[in-house]
């Protein structure tokens, strides 16, 4: 199983701090590579890989995730975190912006959000 990155998905009260955390991770060397109004996604340009998302919320799952996974097979480690037992949060299936998705409650009560990018 390849593990391809982890993002930490913070979760703001507005639109307006949405924007002030952008500005702020900006003065760390973090710019916008995604912007979907509810959510934008910042990373370092040097390091693609190195990411934080931003959410006011979530507008296709129950919840916002504590951090997302992404791996290489979203499907194997679906059937692996299932037939374990883990508490599925939101069941496997394909969004409008390219990703596969599951979320899943890890044993501390966190939700991972994980996902893989489907070829296009």
């Amino acid at each position: 199983m390849t593990i391809r990155r982890i993002v930490p998905n913070v979760q703001v009260p507005s639109e307006e701090a949405m924007k002030a955390g952008g500005d702020f991770y900006g003065l760390l060397g973090f710019e916008e590579v995604m912007n979907m109004g509810w959510v934008v996604t910042l990373a370092s340009p040097a390091n693609p890989t190195a990411q934080i998302s931003l959410f006011t919320e979530e507008r296709t799952a129950p919840v916002v995730s504590d951090l997302s996974v992404e791996v290489e097979d979203v499907d194997a480690v679906y059937a692996r975190v299932a037939a374990s037992g883990a508490e599925i949060v939101r069941e496997l299936r394909d969004e409008e912006w390219g990703v596969r998705r599951f979320f899943v409650r890890d044993p501390n009560g966190r939700v991972v959000n994980v996902l893989s990018h489907q070829a296009q």
